[in-house]
């Protein structure tokens, strides 16, 4: 896989940009809960008011909260005592909580200074008791029981003295030490509560001040709750644009990384010899080039968004949890991921031999489907349709029995995921609801650690659905690494030479042993013989005997495996396949025509040949008479694989391609088959005319066709048994007289054999 994933260079920035947005995105995720904790804690229940610190603060509160701290100076140095002029922060503070139209009067509201968060925090610790004992003694009905109280152990004079004044009158007139006494009993209570409940009770004392003051508590609430409510839909619209970005980008990188893979596989193939191609075969290297590629691009989609945002949301989530709300139920999260650990472990030990079984199937299927189709005509001529469909049947079976097992394993695994998530879900309630209700938590706490827990296990939701992918990806990345890697057996050397020009079209075989791969026995054995420019080699002999092998060995299909095969005085390894093939005009013993027009074919070697020079090549093809037949002539479309035309027609356009390539060697691997006798002579009587200067080298089963060969090559079990022309051979070699006389009557073979040289010595 990692080797694969080094073809991403080429999509670098856009890779750099995808990180640095999933950074974005997954940052604004982890910020939500906090949000919806503060509208909640904040906006709801505190009425917009964040901490225990009141920005605005009457000088009569502010005496009293002086009075019952310990730390008077800490808390005065933090706050002014407003003048009848004011600065410009002062104002907009002033104009913020009591309204433009107010009228300060000089000495009478004190306002908080621009200090840091930390120390507002700091403060608000600080105003929390004071601020709640003054809350308490401002009570009518907590003030008349403490005087009661205070009143109880007082002589009658003294009674009368303070029986009606105010509790905060009689509390000033108090010496420290009494008074600290008297309001012990709630000081001691306050000071054993949370320090979160303190502060939460602390901000409604806040609000009493404001109140008391005259300030618009309702609107300050609503103000906060709308501004946080812009801020997160801010937050989101930065979350969709981030996500909608992501994905585009991600699909591009996919996109480019599979036409990257398809460019470098088809690339490979094109190099590969039929070696390669059989150990391959044609069906799975479709099926590496365009299902397992595919199943590279998928993970490529998703990978992005695991690899990176996952560990970041993860991670993220775990120190918001630890920081930002109440750690006591951390605990759940853990037992979460060992769960979704459990039962991603647990499939991905099932189902994971099944994943490459599952594309060795789709080769099958592949393989099967393709050789029906190609085979439709025997299959029908044979009646065999039922056998066939039998076939087809088992292999796609096969795969559906495989593909249904696996999704039935993939599919277990989101509902019990689901139902871990939601279990949990339930457990974060029930415990964080006893919290609430025990004053321990807030709620909106209890929503954030919800939130967070959710944002956790879903990251270990995309990394488990990943992992699941990832086994398939990797059987298809190892796939395409086996075709990427493969070294063809056939291919230039480091240093190449030139073809030598005093030696133009001369073919010799010197000592040539040819074995196919892993075969124990020689194909083709000691073969010995020249073919020389201007001249034409014939090569004939049973089934079998290995004539194709033969001329297969010219453009190097194949490597000789001992002796030599020299073309132009050059050893065929020793030159570029390019320099060699461009030399060659090779016709397959079965014609192969491309889909596209009867001109794009002829001209095949070279697109901007001249339309005189195919014409001509069509002329001596014989093919002009069924082309000036049809209705576009050299326009009209020819099929994928020629499937519009009949068999010899397919054979003269190939031949004609050949010859419009106008190269120093000619190969017929028994390219004259499928023409009737007729067209065969006539086609050779022309081609004779077109070759005078070059080399010929014909492979044929009919005897017809050879008679007036220069050089006749009789094979035998890979063996030469005869060399010479026909005349010769009929008389000395004992296999070519039996092959002539298999077809033609002795008398046949002397009359065309005359009138063959008679034609030759025409012209």
């Amino acid at each position: 896989m990692l080797k694969l994933l080094s073809n991403l260079k080429e999509s670098f920035w856009s890779i750099v940009l995808i990180v640095i947005l999933l950074c974005i995105q997954a940052t604004a995720d982890l910020a939500l809960p906090d949000y919806t904790s503060r509208i909640v804690n904040v906006g709801i229940q505190a009425g917009g008011i964040e901490n225990a610190v009141p920005e605005v603060i009457s000088k009569e509160n502010m005496d009293l909260i002086v009075m019952l701290s310990e730390n008077d100076e800490k808390i005065t140095d933090n706050y002014t005592l407003l003048g009848s002029n004011l600065d410009k922060k002062q104002e907009k503070k002033v104009d913020k909580y009591l309204g433009k139209d107010y009228e300060v009067q000089a000495d009478t509201i004190y306002v908080l200074n621009d200090i840091e968060k930390e120390e507002i925090a700091e403060l608000s610790k600080i105003l929390a008791t004071p601020l709640m004992e003054m809350t308490t003694i401002k009570n009518e009905e907590t003030a008349n029981k403490i005087k009661e109280q205070m009143l109880a152990n007082m002589p009658n004079a003294q009674k009368m003295y303070i029986q009606n004044m105010s509790l905060t009158e009689i509390l000033k007139t108090m010496p420290e030490e009494q008074r600290t006494q008297v309001l012990k009993q709630f000081s001691e209570q306050i000071n054993n509560m949370q320090d979160s409940i303190k502060e939460q009770a602390a901000i409604s004392s806040v609000k009493q001040v404001y109140t008391e003051l005259g300030v618009d508590t309702e609107k300050l609430q609503n103000d906060y709750i709308l501004l946080s409510g812009v801020e997160m839909l801010g937050v989101a619209l930065v979350i969709m644009v981030s996500a909608v970005s992501i994905m585009l980008l991600s699909s591009r990188v996919a996109g480019r990384l599979g036409k990257t893979l398809r460019e470098k596989v088809f690339s490979k193939v094109l190099k590969f010899s039929n070696e390669e191609l059989n150990e391959f075969s044609t069906a799975s290297l479709i099926t590496r080039s365009t299902n397992d590629i595919q199943q590279i691009q998928q993970m490529i989609t998703m990978l992005f968004r695991v690899v990176v945002y996952a560990p970041i949301i993860g991670i993220g989530g775990f120190v918001k949890v630890l920081t930002n709300s109440d750690s006591s139920m951390a605990w759940i999260i853990g037992v979460a991921i060992l769960g979704i650990l459990f039962v991603v472990g647990t499939l991905f030990i099932i189902a994971m031999p099944k994943f490459k079984k599952l594309q060795e199937l789709t080769d099958k299927l592949n393989l099967v489907s393709r050789e029906i189709l190609t085979g439709l005509p025997v299959i029908r001529a044979f009646n065999k349709e039922k056998r066939e469909e039998a076939r087809f049947e088992k292999a796609n079976k096969d795969l559906m029995k495989t593909n249904m097992f696996v999704n039935r394993a993939m599919s277990m695994m989101m509902p019990t995921l689901m139902f871990i998530m939601n279990s949990m879900m339930l457990l974060v309630i029930w415990v964080g609801g006893q919290g609430v209700d025990q004053g321990l938590l807030q709620v909106g706490d209890m929503m954030a650690f919800i939130q967070y827990m959710m944002q956790i296990v879903m990251a270990f939701l995309m990394i488990s659905m990943t992992s699941i992918m990832l086994p398939r990806a990797t059987v298809s990345a190892n796939r395409i690494n086996e075709v990427l890697e493969k070294e063809p057996s056939i291919k230039d050397k480091e240093e190449t030479k030139k073809f030598d020009p005093n030696r133009k079209g001369l073919v010799e075989f010197k000592n040539v042993s040819f074995r196919y791969p892993d075969a124990e026995t020689e194909i083709l054995e000691d073969i010995n013989f020249a073919a020389e420019p201007g001249k034409t080699t014939a090569i004939i002999g049973s089934t079998g005997s290995g004539k194709s092998t033969v001329v297969n060995l010219l453009p190097r299909f194949y490597d000789v495996t001992g002796g030599e095969l020299l073309i132009d005085g050059v050893n065929v390894k020793d030159v570029p396949q390019k320099d060699l093939r461009d030399i060659i005009g090779f016709v397959p013993q079965k014609g192969i025509l491309f889909s596209g027009t009867i001109e794009s074919n002829i001209k095949y070697s070279n697109k901007n040949m001249s339309d005189e020079n195919m014409i001509n090549a069509a002329q001596i093809a014989q093919a002009t008479e069924f082309i000036e037949a049809k209705e576009n002539k050299y326009k009209d479309a020819i099929a994928q694989g020629g499937t519009n035309v009949s068999g010899g027609q397919k054979q003269r356009l190939s031949i004609a391609r050949a010859i419009a390539k106008d190269p120093e060697i000619f190969v017929f691997d028994d390219s004259f088959s499928a023409l009737d006798f007729k067209t065969d002579a006539i086609l050779r009587e022309e081609l004779s005319k077109k070759t005078k200067d070059k080399t010929v080298i014909i492979v044929a089963q009919r005897i017809s066709t050879i008679l007036n060969a220069d050089q006749i090559i009789v094979l035998e079990d890979g063996k030469v048994v005869g060399i010479g022309t026909h005349e010769e051979l009929m008389k000395n070699n004992e296999n070519y007289r039996e092959i002539a006389l298999s077809q033609l009557s002795e008398e046949e073979l002397t009359a065309n054999f005359q009138k063959e040289n008679e034609d030759g010595k025409e012209e």
